[in-house]
């Protein structure tokens, strides 16, 4: 139907064409270098702007993004991102390992500028960090418990997706990313044992008023030398406590659990404290209230602690001032001609308004554990629940403790020496504490076990002696 001369009129040469690529990229050459040396900077951003809105509008893409600093302040999504994308950057052939100061575990980061593609309900979605260097500069600083960070490097996520899937992606994608991110961090967690710094000074001019160093404390309610009953109960409150967040905010009540350990020095408090934090995976604050010096920096420096830990007062009371009537102690001083309160030291008042008071629910799942050699001696304030809920007897050793230490210690159940040492427990107040350093003298279990009931017929002897010294002195 065509001629020759038609085909070739329809379809130019290669030659042709060749030739009018060549031309049509001289011209495109042209046109950049004009642009890039004669139109001013300003015109140029103007129009790649204009440029990039139009594709945008084109293309079927949406992209979110999430940078690191929110103002002044890092970005809790951004730090949450970086965190469950460690659970899919096996996706990628590139990603950057560290092992952050003072952690056990290794994390595995994107690497920068790479991208990966994570699945969820069966959508795409492509994940990209982008990084630009920048000036070092400190970022941070406005939260008084937040110093500033040394940043040499912007940083930002962005996540793009099919526009269609926007609704699922911001409703359920990212919090599924927060949540996801939590229980990594609970995985990871290297647990941490905080104490007050000893510069007051940085303390009072808004710095982090803790230090922390790793938690190793070995103690578990395995391992822990109290009764098997009162070890099941206390497991089973903690349970309980850290299972009934709904239930918590339903009753309007702050999410937290006070406890009080009460006994001799020896009888493992401390590592009944350290068996709680073990098992919840908590972090441990020990705060020493004889350091802080007002009820004002009490509540600064409780407010700055975590949520998901442990707050420890050991020997309450010794600790707490308790002034007539409750008022608050001070010294009287002059400002300015008006007689004035100038606050010394914590009081009773201002430590209840923390643990029970409108302060107690600046945070969630905390625990409070107050420990005393006597109990007798605490305001009866500080003792009603709400402020103390459970209240734990740590005694002197039991038959159920001297057999826990026995497998501790010495790696025994069954010993002709056991029940007979059982029996002189019954007559003789021995803490576990002392049991233990008994039992750590010798390996060999014959040794240890007569080592322990001497210890015990000659503390048995001096406890005699000075019932019966008292008695007379009566």
């Amino acid at each position: 139907m065509f001629g020759r001369g038609s085909l070739q009129f329809q379809m130019p040469s290669a030659k042709v064409a060749i030739s009018a690529a060549a031309s049509a990229a001289a011209t495109a050459m042209i046109v950049r270098s004009v642009i890039r040396d004669y139109i001013p900077p300003e015109l140029k951003h103007y129009l790649y702007s204009k440029l990039k809105k139009l594709f945008g509008s084109i293309s079927n893409q949406f992209t979110i993004v999430i940078e690191d600093f929110q103002g002044f302040n890092p970005n809790e999504l951004f730090t949450a991102t970086e965190l469950y994308l460690q659970s899919t950057v096996s996706s990628t052939r590139r990603f950057r390992v560290t092992l952050p100061k003072k952690e056990t575990k290794i994390s595995f980061v994107m690497e920068r500028n790479s991208e990966l593609i994570d699945s969820f309900n069966g959508v795409k979605l492509r994940w990209r960090l982008v990084t630009k260097s920048i000036k070092p500069t400190h970022i941070g600083g406005r939260d008084p418990y937040s110093p500033p960070t040394y940043v040499s490097e912007l940083r930002r996520h962005e996540l793009s997706f099919h526009k269609k899937h926007r609704e699922l992606v911001l409703k359920t994608y990212l919090p599924f990313v927060m949540e996801r991110a939590r229980e990594m961090r609970e995985e990871k967690k290297t647990l941490k044992l905080y104490t007050l710094r000893s510069d007051g000074r940085r303390i009072t001019r808004g710095g982090n008023p803790w230090q922390s160093v790793n938690f190793d404390h070995p103690a578990t309610f395995k391992t822990l030398a109290i009764d098997a009953g009162a070890k099941e109960a206390i497991v089973r409150d903690l349970e309980r406590f850290v299972g009934r967040k709904e239930l918590y905010r339903t009753v309007g009540k702050a999410w937290k659990r006070g406890y009080l350990l009460y006994g001799p020095p020896g009888t493992g408090k401390s590592s009944l404290i350290a068996a709680m934090a073990n098992y919840l995976n908590f972090d441990i604050y020990d705060l020493e209230l004889s350091s802080v010096r007002s009820n004002s920096l009490l509540r600064k420096i409780l407010i700055s602690t975590a949520n998901r830990s442990i707050l420890v007062v050991e020997d309450i009371d010794c600790s707490v001032e308790v002034p007539p009537d409750r008022q608050q102690s001070g010294r009287k001083v002059y400002s300015n001609g008006r007689l004035v309160i100038e606050e010394r030291q914590v009081t009773l008042s201002g430590l209840l308004n923390f643990v029970d008071g409108l302060w107690s629910s600046c945070g969630d799942e905390r625990i409070i554990v107050f420990t005393t050699n006597h109990k007798d001696k605490l305001d009866p304030a500080l003792l009603r629940p709400g402020r103390m809920d459970v209240h734990i007897h740590m005694s002197y050793c039991t038959a159920d403790g001297f057999r826990i230490l026995c497998s501790n210690f010495l790696g025994i159940s069954h010993h002709p020496l056991l029940e007979e040492v059982e029996a002189m427990m019954q007559k003789t107040r021995v803490t576990p504490a002392e049991v233990g350093e008994q039992l750590m003298k010798h390996d060999d279990p014959d040794i240890s076990l007569r080592g322990l009931k001497e210890f015990m017929e000659k503390k048995q002897i001096t406890e005699q002696s000075e019932a019966g010294e008292a008695e007379a002195a009566a």
